[in-house]
């Protein structure tokens, strides 16, 4: 099932402009200056960025989309800098926000660095000798310099580029302030703070190029606008198109819940399910921006529709799943899957050790719960109502056997149960 090539490295052997590659894989929303960024990556190399806040202790699948594009790069033979956001977590980005988000302390912020700087390991190279001729990556934190900052200094050097009126009719800020959610001083010098970081990366990397979400492009061009008044150089910028599953639901959300990178907090094998179970209108776009499989193999798999389309769901979750999780626990968590979906065995299900586990504490079962307790402390359900209503559809099971009456008591075993809602979500449940 595995694809072995990788379509970026193929492109870039092949003569195809990075460009033109981002493009082919749905990559690009808008360049601020398409014929000049062109001309920069013929030259030479390009130095590029993209900020990850860290305002968890893991990226999300949000945040791959950025990841994948530094990688893209890299194997064109750029140099990714992947910045952490450790100082401006500490302003809050109100971008797509209508209200304040929650300040973080400088400890939060510093470790939720510490365990989101290693999770872009698997996706980019840091010594400059896996994808042939490349630069190494950076990984940077914006808190070495936004912290050292002399305040007044810094409102007479950068500030003064910066017209209120044109910060206050951008959709960010007006957005805010047209609805009285209100605006603080404070979140109001992000762009400003933002600004300056594509400034000190190019001063001390000569990074020309800032990427990100579509919702940063007034951030990102603010930043273009200021190193061309200070320094006096074109620099660029390229947005990508916020992504959402066919049905309008943000990307990596599952059941109302982020998908995470961290192991630990989304299992390998709930990421691959993530992904096997998207909507199949949304196969061939993700194949093309979430893994390296070539344009030509994503059209053959997705020539196909309905229960055909299953073998490019499972490519398409092997392959995010190595690059997030390594070649292993993707081998993993497809056996598991396959063991799970294809078997009719109770017991091979119970036995495998890569199927989602859940523990309901003895001190709950000592004072008695019911079924559908049982399946919110599995953490498939988030409500009795829900449960209800799931269960009067026919879809929760437990061990096999349906459940009807959410409301019965839960019957505790000395062996693991299999419960299960609807076809996709499920877990091994052991009582303590």
């Amino acid at each position: 099932m595995n694809t072995g090539a990788d379509s970026a490295i193929e492109a870039r052997e092949s003569g195809v402009h990075v460009v033109d590659y981002l493009k082919s894989r749905g990559y690009v929303q808008d360049i601020s200056d398409e014929p000049n960024l062109r001309k920069a990556f013929d030259d030479g190399i390009v130095t590029a960025y993209i900020g990850f806040d860290p305002t968890a202790r893991s990226l999300h699948i949000g945040n791959q989309l950025g990841i994948m594009l530094l990688a893209v790069l890299q194997r064109f033979g750029h140099q990714p800098v992947a910045l952490g956001g450790g100082g401006t977590a500490l302003v809050g980005d109100p971008s797509g926000r209508t209200s304040v988000r929650d300040v973080l302390s400088e400890e939060q912020i510093r470790q939720n660095l510490r365990s989101i700087l290693p999770q872009f390991d698997r996706f980019l190279d840091f010594k400059g000798n896996r994808f042939g001729s490349n630069p190494p990556a950076l990984l940077m934190n914006n808190a070495d310099w936004l912290l050292e900052l002399n305040y007044i200094e810094f409102l007479r050097d950068i500030g003064r580029h910066f017209s209120v009126n044109e910060m206050l009719a951008a959709e960010t800020y007006k957005v805010r302030v047209d609805t009285g959610a209100g605006l603080n001083f404070v979140e109001f010098n992000y762009r400003i703070v933002q600004a300056y970081d594509f400034l000190h990366l190019y001063r001390t990397t000569g990074c020309r190029l800032q990427m990100g979400g579509s919702d940063q492009w007034g951030n990102i061009v603010a930043g273009v606008d200021l190193i061309r008044r200070v320094e006096g150089v074109q620099a660029f910028a390229l947005v990508s198109p916020l992504i959402t599953a066919a049905s309008g639901e943000k990307l990596g959300k599952s059941a109302g819940n982020s998908v995470w990178l961290e192991g630990s907090m989304t299992s390998a094998f709930d990421y691959y399910q993530y992904w096997i179970n998207v909507d199949d209108a949304d196969v061939e776009r993700l194949l093309k921006l979430f893994t390296f499989v070539s344009n030509e193999e994503i059209a053959r798999l997705t020539s196909v529709s309905g229960d055909a389309l299953r073998d490019a769901k499972r490519v398409l979750a092997r392959e995010v799943t190595a690059l997030a999780h390594g070649a292993q626990a993707a081998q993993e968590a497809d056996a598991s899957a396959q063991a799970l979906f294809g078997s009719d065995s109770l017991e091979a299900m119970l036995a495998d050790p890569n199927v989602p586990s859940a523990v309901i504490p003895g001190d709950l079962l000592a004072n008695g719960i019911t079924i559908a307790e049982a399946f919110i402390e599995a953490g498939l359900v988030a409500s009795r109502g829900e449960a209800r209503r799931l269960a009067s559809q026919g879809g929760l099971s437990i061990n096999g056997e349906r459940i009807e009456e959410v409301d019965a008591a839960f019957i505790p075993s000395n062996a693991p149960q299999l419960f299960r809602v609807g076809k996709k979500r499920y877990k091994r449940v052991h009582s303590e």
